[in-house]
This record gives structure tokens, C-alpha cells and sequence, in this order.
């Protein structure tokens, strides 16, 4: 029976995020197909970690968890990837003292320890690294951003991933931009993430003339909720629409128009599931992104999509289903939006159906994680200090 160690820094619901996400349901599938996980991950809020309430029963028995502190640090510059190295060490001084796992899948900054003993030839376990979307190799939507990503993340992302024997991507142009750090592309390993089943709408909303778009996400600058409001902002106030937002968005950063609803924070997922399923187009105009959870269960819901041409977007976002904007063409993203609100709602009914039918026969955790799980046997099996290669 195989074991992985999977070293990250949280996973949802105690931690919340898109890499958090993935870890989460990484582990949820992986142990469904008997595999052992050692799950190595830290707790920022009010849940009791130690209970892993959203896994099964079954699902615990094959998971054994490591809860780790994430250490505290000051608010000087920096403070976060300091902390990311005290947590990394920790990670690193439990792991030396258990079972030996057979594959080391690390998260971001987790596994910077983990790549210092790789470099230094004290690691012979085959050891993956994902930093999902890479970000700080992307586009950069303000100055304060690029000197950031230059001055701070870059050199110990470039340093963690040089190390690591395997670096993750979602594919497209994500595999470019870990080329660029430069990585070699033989150590480059493709796979897409997934949702899981319970998200595909099996009773699509039929498109109304009143059309309803979606926005899901943090309040953060790459997000693009600054442009998607200048953007709804020259739209005239006769034009019949609503665009519903869910998100930490401040009462001070928000719009007021009585078709803009601000839904603020939630964290009920039945909640999100019911909003989503209610609107027809979702907004993602995003200066960097992986391969974004938010996309994939809007169209798992039936929704069409407008979204930028970042990360590995374009296997998701097509004119079959939406359309997809060049950063460049930020600018015009009201003309697009208005193009929408106008669209024959028999043609978005169209996209709607062609966003579930793709998640469905593409993107689902069951399948996702078989592949996974056949990558981490051949990357054990080529593995020179595996007993079973030697014999």
C-alpha cells in the first residue's frame, strides 16, 4: 500500500484558498482509493482541526493527520515567507521522525526544508512541488505587485522548485511559466485539478432576459475587482441587469447601484452552490491564476464564463462557453459584459450546457486523482533507492 506525504500549508475548510482546496480533496480521493496519506497541515480558524470534520469516517482511517502551528512572525516586509520557513522547518522535523513515506507531494513554501535536503543529497524520496498558479511569474497588475514578486517570492520559488524532483503544473500556460524559472521540462508534470460530482447541475437555469453575472473571490488586487468595477460603472443605469458578488469586498471599495448585490463573505458552500446556480455568466478577470476552483464550479453549476487568458484558463474558457479576454483587452471588458446582457439567451443557454458538459467528462476529483495516483506509482518504481527497483 502506497503512502504519501502531503505537506501543505492547510487545507479547506481550516484554511481557506484555492491551493488549500486542492490539498483538501487531494487527500479526500486519494485515501478513497486505499492509499495512506500523511497529511501535514496547520489550522487558521475556528474549526477543531483534530476532528477533520468534512471526511468521512472511512476516510480517516487512512489518514494520518500532523497538525502543525503556523508560526507567528512581525509585519515587517517579508514576515510571511519568514514565517513559510520556520513552518517548513517544523514540517521537516516531524517527518524525519516517522514512516518513511513512499512520495513526497509538498505544497508552496512547505516543502522549502524538504528541497534544501534534496539539494544537499539527504532525501532520496521522490519529492513533488506545486505552486499552483505561480503567480509571482505572471503579469503583475500594479508596480507595488512586480517589486514584490521580484524582490521577495521569486529566488525561493525558483530555489524550492530547482530542488524538488517533479514541479506540478495545471497545463498551458502554466507549463510555460515554469519553463521560464527556467525548469527543465522533463521534470515538469502536467494534471489538471478537479471538483467534486455533487456541484454538476443536473437542472440548469434557463437564461432569462434580465441577465445575472457572478463574481466569487478574495479582495485582493490580481483579482481584477477594480477593473470589473470601472467596467460596471460606464454601464448605463437603464440597462437591465444584476451582477451579484461574493467576497470580503469592504463597504468602502463596493459600488452603489441597486443592481450590484454584495453578498460579502460565505463560507457555506450549499450557500454559494444555491447564488451561483441562480446566475448565468461568471466574471473572473484575473491578473494571474492557476486553474481557478471559482471557474470550474460556475460551470459545473451551468454558468458561462467571461475570464482572462491567464494560467491554465484556456482549458476551461472558450467561445463555446464564454469568452476569454487577453489582459490586454482589459479594457474593453464593459463592451464585452454588454455584449452579454444583449446575447439571445438561447445562445447562452447553449454555452451554459457546453461549461457542465466539460467539467463532467473532464474535470472531476474521481478521475483526477487516478491520475495522480498513477504518476506517484511511476515516480516510486523509476525511483533508484525504491527496494522493489532494486531487486
Amino acid at each position: 500500500m502506497m503512502r504519501v506525504a502531503l505537506v501543505t500549508d492547510g487545507i479547506f475548510p481550516y484554511v481557506m484558498g484555492g491551493m488549500q482546496k486542492h490539498s483538501y480533496y487531494l487527500c479526500k480521493y486519494l485515501v478513497r482509493m486505499g492509499v495512506k496519506v500523511d497529511l501535514y497541515h496547520t489550522n487558521l480558524s475556528s474549526y477543531d482541526i483534530h476532528e477533520l470534520e468534512l471526511f468521512s469516517e472511512e476516510e480517516k482511517q487512512h489518514i494520518n493527520s500532523i497538525v502543525i502551528k503556523f508560526p507567528e512572525s512581525d509585519k515587517m516586509p517579508g514576515h510571511y515567507l519568514r514565517s513559510s520557513f520556520k513552518y517548513a522547518l517544523k514540517i521537516y522535523d516531524e517527518l524525519k521522525q516517522r514512516p518513511k513515506p513512499d512520495f513526497i507531494y509538498c505544497k508552496g513554501f512547505a516543502g522549502w526544508k524538504l528541497a534544501i535536503e534534496k539539494k544537499l543529497g539527504r532525501l532520496n524520496i521522490p519529492m513533488a512541488v506545486n505552486f499552483h498558479g505561480y503567480e509571482m511569474f505572471q503579469p503583475a497588475p500594479s508596480f507595488k505587485s512586480k517589486i514584490e514578486q521580484l524582490l521577495l517570492f521569486r529566488g525561493p520559488v525558483k530555489y524550492i522548485c530547482k530542488h524538488a524532483d517533479f514541479v506540478m503544473s495545471y497545463g498551458s500556460k502554466i507549463n510555460d511559466v515554469i519553463a521560464s524559472i527556467p525548469i527543465p521540462t522533463s521534470k515538469i508534470v502536467a494534471i489538471p485539478t478537479g471538483i467534486e460530482e455533487q456541484w454538476l447541475n443536473t437542472q440548469i437555469k434557463p437564461t432569462e432576459s434580465k441577465k445575472k453575472f457572478l463574481f466569487i473571490g478574495r479582495f485582493e488586487r490580481r483579482k481584477g475587482i477594480e477593473e470589473l468595477h470601472t467596467a460596471l460603472s460606464k454601464i448605463n443605469d437603464n440597462v437591465s441587469f444584476e451582477c451579484h458578488f461574493i467576497g470580503p469586498i469592504p463597504e468602502s471599495s463596493r459600488l452603489v447601484r441597486s443592481n450590484l448585490i454584495y453578498h460579502g463573505a460565505i463560507s457555506d458552500q450549499e450557500v454559494i452552490k444555491k447564488i451561483t446556480r441562480n446566475c448565468d455568466i461568471f466574471l473572473c478577470p484575473s491578473y494571474s491564476e492557476g486553474m481557478p476552483n471559482v471557474i470550474m464550479e460556475a460551470m459545473a453549476s451551468g454558468l458561462a464564463v467571461i475570464a482572462t487568458n491567464v494560467g491554465a484558463v484556456n482549458l476551461l474558457v472558450s467561445d463555446k462557453n464564454g469568452y476569454l479576454l487577453e489582459l490586454k483587452e482589459l479594457n474593453d471588458l464593459t463592451n464585452v459584459i454588454n455584449h452579454f446582457i444583449v446575447k439571445n439567451p438561447s445562445e447562452i443557454d447553449l454555452m451554459k450546457k457546453h461549461s457542465s458538459e466539460l467539467i463532467k467528462n473532464n474535470f472531476l476529483w474521481t478521475s483526477i486523482a487516478r491520475i495522480h495516483l498513477d504518476f506517484f506509482n511511476r515516480a516510486v518504481s523509476a525511483n533508484p533507492t525504491n527496494p522493489k527497483q532494486q531487486s
